[in-house]
């Protein structure tokens, strides 16, 4: 019992279901913050704040605080996806610093291995989305071959198989 009479645990159970993000903020919090990110949702909405195209292709890894007013954002990339983004900067940096709601970014600095070591310089990224085969569309004389065919089920098996026969080619 604790010095208010109550057990502990009691008031977390009466609260009810809690968001999972709300269990690991402070964890989250304190690992960005080693790292320089005073806004922690620099990171974990990475691809809404830059975009899916750059975020595809770029990490942002640290950021580092000079004498100056401003920091400097340091993004791990492929080599080469480096000259792309070396392009980008300026569009990065504003929307970047849009997250922060100031200029807190004044310098991009990019990289192909992390800022702190080879250790954590692994890419990441996403692979290319797999793409969608098209159904070929059945030859019209594949058609006209089971068009005399009553059953439907028939017919579609018989269309398909013709189309087969049809699309090979002849060695």
């Amino acid at each position: 019992m604790t010095a208010k009479g109550k057990t502990p645990g009691i008031n977390r159970r009466k609260r009810g279901f809690e968001r999972a993000s709300s269990l690991v903020s402070n964890r989250v919090r304190t690992a960005s913050e080693s790292r320089g990110f005073a806004v922690s949702r620099l990171l974990t909405h990475w691809a809404e704040v830059v975009g899916p195209d750059i975020a595809r292709v770029a990490r942002p890894v640290d950021v580092a605080y000079g004498r100056g007013f401003g920091a400097t954002l340091t993004l791990l990339t492929t080599g080469a996806e480096a000259p792309m983004l070396e392009m980008q900067k300026d569009a990065i940096r504003d929307r970047v610093n849009a997250c922060y709601g100031y200029a807190a970014i004044q310098k991009l600095r990019i990289t192909q291995t992390a800022a702190t070591g080879f250790a954590e310089g692994r890419v990441q990224f996403e692979p290319a989305p797999k793409s969608v085969p098209k159904p070929n569309p059945v030859p019209e004389k594949a058609v006209k071959a089971a068009q005399s065919v009553h059953d439907d089920n028939l017919r579609s098996a018989l269309e398909r198989l013709g189309a087969n026969v049809l699309s090979n080619t002849k060695r």
